[in-house]
């Protein structure tokens, strides 16, 4: 686990920062898709939350678009376990659940479907900032009559994780890394819940 650790951190201290109106955005891979994703650092993400994840506490993957697809769909290989994506476009298939995804970055909705009552749900999500968009997908799942029976997150960058535990502390929440920029860099630390 050390090594895959070390290596996601590695990826994450050597992203390039852009700058906007004062706000530091760090581009890596595992959340925005871009630049070219290592598949050694894609792996060493999966082996990580494969290794956290109570996977018979679990019956569906759930990942949110864009970044759920690619660190979900080897998770749902791995482990044989079905997955879902919350996409931001409807489908209109019968029992889809609207759920509005407003968080510091963007607003709009997003939608829910073939998710099942009872069903034990993980939500894999590459980042967590606010917490806004995580809080607006739990609502979602408990609106399908579904379980929300632990949380993984890739990166915590912000308050939003902390604030999460604190509303929802029946969940099992983690995060793999978390992520502060510095001086002009990006610093990785222990996130505040740990695997």
């Amino acid at each position: 686990m050390d090594d895959a650790l070390d290596l996601l951190r590695t990826s994450l201290e050597a992203a390039p920062l852009i700058w906007r109106d004062d706000y530091p955005y760090v581009i890596h891979p595992v959340m925005d898709g871009v630049p070219r994703i290592d598949g050694n650092v894609l792996r060493a993400v999966v082996d990580l939350v494969e290794q956290v994840v109570d996977w018979s506490n679990v019956d569906l993957i759930l990942g949110i678009e864009a970044m759920g697809l690619p660190l979900c769909a080897p998770l749902s290989v791995s482990t044989g376990m079905p997955m879902v994506v919350a996409r931001k476009r409807s489908y209109e298939l019968p029992g889809e659940v609207t759920i509005d995804q407003s968080t510091g970055y963007s607003n709009g909705a997003m939608y829910l479907n073939d998710i099942k009552p009872g069903e034990r749900v993980l939500i894999v999500d590459d980042v967590l900032s606010t917490g806004g968009t995580l809080r607006a997908v739990i609502d979602g799942i408990r609106r399908c009559g579904a379980v929300v029976s632990e949380i993984v997150v890739i990166v915590e960058k912000g308050d939003g994780l902390r604030r999460l535990m604190t509303e929802e502390p029946q969940v099992s929440i983690k995060a793999l890394t978390a992520l502060d920029v510095e001086d002009g860099r990006v610093v990785t630390r222990a996130p505040s819940s740990m695997p």
